[in-house]
């Protein structure tokens, strides 16, 4: 069987999400498959984190535009190797394409109303762009994959699809992340302080990050515990300026802004951490909160939409709509040194539930069901 997987982005410097999941799959695959022939096709980049193996064949292909690149040079470069299937693994995929198409939607909040206009130029095009797309290669698709039981119920409503077109695999975490002694020789790269609260910060709305601000603003004057906030990914002047208009510039010298933290550091930052703030107001699965857990820290995420579903009982829950339940939440993590004990062994525990070559083994077999059945 030859396999094509789209991959657009894993050779990128700075990644993010979509393009670790794809990368782990890859490697995942490369570990358990060596009989079928496998192509590759990603964007040039400067972080060459694949290359060819025996059954593993990168294809790199270049065009400025993602857009461009997905509806003209993908399609060349696939009828050129001619796959028996072809997985798109980033919500989109092209519009004219002959080889039997399996498609991975991570979300389809593009779908769903905007929680806020407030949102890059980038991020709206991006946005536009899948809502045009999504619909017309998912109703072309041999299967849609998705990355939550929660997810698969609302693809399936949204693009009015059969209960058997649809499907969810298990996301997972990488296996560098782990308890790190000695965090602090990295984490100094970042921060002087010993203790610290972790937020990975976006400038997408659904990240929810003026509403953390404001709780963290209210446990600071609730308790007179001035712990520093480490916020990644975020810069300065975008935080300053939601400090300014929601009047809690007073937290910006307790606030540790260093920018995009690279994926091979994150694992000493979380271990560093005395808690993990992740309450979005919309993710399909939460990768971060198994690489917090994996690092044995507390981990404070969202009562909505897949949070739950992936978190279980190794979480605090708070309501991502509400500053006080968010600040609740803080208060009580932070103050009880036996929750924190209970919810790392917990957190231990839950991600054990959870494997990359084990959702490599149900994606290989839908890949075999899609080209014997086609």
């Amino acid at each position: 069987m030859k396999i094509g997987i789209e991959a657009q982005r894993i050779f990128r410097k700075n990644k993010h999400g979509m393009d670790f999941v794809v990368l782990e799959y890859i490697r995942a695959l490369q570990q358990i498959d060596k009989v079928n022939l496998y192509y590759i096709f990603a964007a040039p980049g400067e972080d060459e984190v694949l290359t060819d193996s025996d059954n593993f064949k990168i294809i790199k292909v270049g065009m400025p535009l993602y857009p461009l690149w997905e509806q003209i040079a993908l399609p060349l470069a696939v009828k050129r190797v001619n796959p028996d299937i072809l997985h798109c693994t980033s919500n989109t995929a092209p519009l004219i394409l002959k080889t039997p198409l399996i498609l991975t939607i991570h979300d389809v909040i593009y779908l769903e109303k905007r929680n806020s206009t407030n949102k890059s130029i980038y991020q709206n095009l991006g946005w536009y762009y899948r809502k045009f797309i999504v619909p017309l290669v998912a109703a072309k698709a041999k299967k849609i994959l998705t990355v939550s039981a929660f997810e698969m119920d609302r693809i399936s409503s949204a693009l009015n699809l059969s209960s058997d077109k649809v499907d969810f695999i298990y996301n997972s975490f990488s296996t560098h992340f782990y308890y790190r002694e000695g965090h602090y020789k990295v984490t100094s790269k970042y921060l002087s302080d010993r203790e610290y609260l972790f937020f990975l910060g976006n400038t997408d709305p659904k990240k929810n990050t003026e509403r953390v601000l404001m709780a963290y603003s209210k446990f600071i004057r609730k308790t007179g515990l001035k712990i520093p906030l480490l916020i990644a990914d975020l810069d300065e002047k975008y935080v300053r300026d939601i400090l300014v208009k929601l009047k809690i510039s007073d937290i910006f010298p307790l606030l540790r802004m260093p920018g995009y933290i690279p994926n091979r550091d994150l694992p000493y930052i979380y271990s560093g951490a005395t808690l993990f703030l992740y309450v979005s107001l919309r993710e399909s699965f939460g990768i971060p909160q198994l690489e917090a857990m994996a690092c044995e820290t507390p981990v404070i995420t969202s009562n909505t939409s897949a949070m739950p579903e992936i978190a279980g009982d190794a979480a605090v829950y708070a309501d991502p709509f509400n500053i006080d339940s968010i600040e609740s939440a803080i208060n009580e993590v932070i103050t009880n040194n036996e929750l924190q004990k209970a919810m790392k062994e917990k957190g231990l525990n839950r991600t054990k539930e959870f494997s990359w070559v084990k959702s490599s083994e149900k994606l290989l077999n839908i890949y075999n069901d899609i080209v014997s059945n086609d």
